[in-house]
């Protein structure tokens, strides 16, 4: 397989009322986690640009691109972006392991009524594991996962959530710089085909991939 880049007009869209009051919310609560110190107890936590994000899952949505309305956000922090998905009508799940943010993310969603799934657990799947090389993470596969060939008809799926992976349609997240191309060998290795990896280089540059043959 490969990943295919999608190129990005992104719109110069208004977030709507709801969304909007999201966004303020989340940089209020985001702004008072690293004002009062309490962000060291999620060292590698980087809030994201919500906005543009927006912006371009909108954008992916208005050109249906998606093959459906499955969405999930790895490491998603306060989950922002999978709250700003549910509102753009997906099934939204965020995956996050640090039991500080989940918490914090969970919370976030329940007070603004936003239905979005916090599941409290890696993005690397059963099976999978890294390690830190010198290029970067080095993504390591066990010998029992079944070949691509076989991918869409495994049940390789998350603990704690009841879709399978194989039902995601988007995925979003914003790697460290010396993660970026694990994150892509990670959504070639257990997204199916067609699916959409939507990607922040830098807190200001999103790139987005879809898996090809």
């Amino acid at each position: 397989m490969a990943l295919e880049e999608i190129t990005l007009g992104i719109p110069d869209h208004e977030p709507p009322p709801d969304v909007r009051a999201l966004i303020e919310e989340s940089d209020r609560r985001i702004d008072a986690l690293f004002a009062s110190g309490d962000n060291r107890q999620a060292p590698r936590y980087m809030p994201s640009d919500p906005e543009l994000f927006f912006r371009v899952l909108k954008d992916l949505t208005d050109r249906d691109l998606p093959l459906g309305r499955v969405f999930c956000e790895w490491g998603g922090g306060y989950g922002v972006c999978a709250c700003i998905a549910a509102q753009l009508g997906y099934e939204a799940y965020c995956i996050e392991l640090n039991p500080s943010m989940v918490e914090r993310a969970q919370r976030l969603a329940d007070d603004l009524g936003i239905p979005v799934e916090i599941v409290e657990t890696s993005y690397l799947p059963d099976g999978y594991d890294s390690y830190s090389g010198m290029g970067g993470e080095v993504l390591v596969k066990d010998a029992t996962i079944p070949s691509e060939e076989d991918y869409a008809f495994s049940d390789l799926k998350y603990a704690g959530m009841e879709r399978e992976i194989a039902d995601i349609d988007v995925f979003f997240a914003y790697p460290w710089p010396l993660e970026q191309d694990f994150i892509r060998e990670l959504f070639d290795e257990v997204a199916v085909e067609g699916a959409i990896l939507i990607v922040f280089q830098q807190s200001t540059e999103i790139l987005t991939f879809r898996k090809v043959v």
